[in-house]
């Protein structure tokens, strides 16, 4: 620790945003990064703690006091081989985690947390532009071949790891490009498409193949698939979205959330969609229903898409402000969270319950009614229940999104083909050491097996589905 005394001394500082009036036109990252002294300086800040809770809240074990002090020392080089023996993508979970280690800083009791997450993407970004990641094929292949079915970053993960130990693999995604989420559902101005192209690109120098456009079960038949890999690992996400079966629910106008992320995200990447099937918040009232990061996302989006106002409605009450005895450190806590998206102008409600979805003469949504709701709690199990209070109101919108979440991974199709054991909410049953299901020599990770979850929980278990799999691969049967 170079400067002891750096955390009494020097207050938390963040890189913050782009002003709301430029960023709102365009699809760029809205956050801006600090100088290099600055970030220097930032790290600083760490205590390097006897016990540090920043590491027990990270899914990925990273060693956070570690790699803050080689950076505070300019020591780029030595801050990533730190970073990157826990962490993959560091370019994705600094941009895109919602930083758990930081919640569990120690200087995050006074709410003046080291910015871990931004020290982090700014070891990896210099790392990249003083041209210390270069491509690391292994020196040995093992003769073994793997497929990793979906591309997003628990395959992603997946892939890499089994490739430094000497396995050939093969990435199939369904879609046009890898990535997953990563590129299809986080907007552009989150997560710059770029960024994934780039570590793609180095994946392919090293040795791995990836097949886009490809579905297993159509293009590649599951019993191809069994014969010519040795093993295979499902991480192919947690794609059937929570729908709200209410009436009016077949007008139009109402859409799922990722149907308006995914079409932008392409459009920014130069396809073409046709007028008829242009989603878009232009001159619209929007109403976003669900409250957490995708309907954030939503929020954004509509704002780049010119809307006329946004609403986003939460049926779970408002949390805490800045603390929450119910969380109290090192624990994620359960307070409110405002996001750039929100910054930029947006209504939001809570306990508020869909009822129905009001059309025009033309078939298209017009209004939503809703009803106010109260959460109590029962006295004998302690189970909060729903209760409406029957005051309704009326909120205008010409766009509604839906953001409430997934319930799993759609299992018609491959799952059910392989015929595969699944838990009680319908995501693939795993060994939860090796991730192996209940099918010889297949494997699961990520949201498959997990339902969804955050970006660097699927890195993680990326990882340990890797490392089950070269286990089974190398043991004797």
């Amino acid at each position: 620790m170079g400067n002891p005394k750096a955390f009494l001394n020097i207050p938390r500082r963040e890189g913050g945003y782009r002003p709301v009036d430029e960023r709102v036109n365009d699809y760029r990252e809205v956050e801006v990064r600090l100088n290099a002294p600055d970030r220097r300086e930032q790290a600083s800040r760490c205590m390097e703690c006897g016990v540090p809770f920043c590491h027990w809240s990270c899914p990925l074990g990273n060693r956070q006091p570690e790699w803050q002090d080689r950076l505070y020392r300019d020591d780029i080089a030595g801050a990533y081989v730190l970073l990157s023996q826990t962490d993959d993508f560091p370019e994705f979970t600094g941009r895109v985690c919602p930083a758990l280690c930081e919640k569990g800083c120690v200087l995050n009791k006074q709410h003046e947390a080291v910015t871990v997450r931004e020290n982090e993407l700014a070891i990896v970004e210099r790392a990249f532009a003083e041209g210390l990641i270069k491509p690391c094929k292994p020196s040995h292949r093992s003769g073994k071949r793997v497929a990793v079915i979906g591309a997003g970053p628990a395959g992603l993960a997946c892939a890499n790891q089994l490739n430094r130990r000497g396995h050939t693999v093969t990435v199939f995604e369904k879609n046009e490009a890898p990535g997953g989420l990563l590129r299809f559902g986080i907007p552009d101005f989150k997560l710059d498409k770029s960024v994934i192209d780039r570590r793609v690109a180095l994946m392919e120098a090293e040795g791995i193949e990836f097949r886009c456009n490809v579905k297993i079960g159509e293009d590649v038949s599951v019993n191809d698939l069994m014969k010519d890999y040795d093993a295979v690992c499902l991480a192919m996400g947690a794609e059937t979205p929570r729908d709200l079966r209410v009436e009016g629910r077949e007008l139009k106008g109402v859409h799922f959330a990722l149907e308006l992320l995914q079409q932008q995200n392409r459009v920014n990447a130069g396809k073409k969609i046709a007028e008829k099937d242009r989603i878009t918040a232009k001159g619209k009232n929007v109403l976003v229903i669900g409250g957490g990061d995708t309907g954030s996302d939503c929020v954004g989006t509509a704002h780049r898409q010119g809307a006329l106002s946004v609403t986003q409605i939460e049926i779970m009450p408002k949390p805490p402000v800045g603390d929450n005895p119910d969380t109290p450190w090192p624990y994620w806590p359960v307070v409110l969270k405002t996001s750039s998206s929100h910054e930029e102008g947006c209504e939001r409600r809570w306990l508020l319950d869909t009822r129905r979805f009001i059309g025009d003469d033309k078939g298209r949504v017009s209004e939503v009614e809703v009803e106010e709701v109260e959460w109590h709690k029962d006295p004998e199990t302690g189970r909060m229940n729903l209760v409406h209070t029957g005051n309704k109101s009326i909120i205008k919108a010409e766009l509604v999104l839906l953001a409430m979440g997934f319930t799993g991974p759609v299992s018609a199709g491959l799952i059910d083909a392989m015929g595969l054991d699944k838990d009680a909410r319908g995501n693939v049953k795993v060994d939860p050491e090796t991730r192996a299901t209940s099918v010889d020599k297949v494997f699961a990770a990520g949201d498959t097996a997990t339902g969804a979850s955050l970006v660097v929980r699927c890195i993680a278990s990326g990882r340990e589905a890797a490392k089950g799999i070269h286990e089974y691969l190398m043991s004797e049967r």
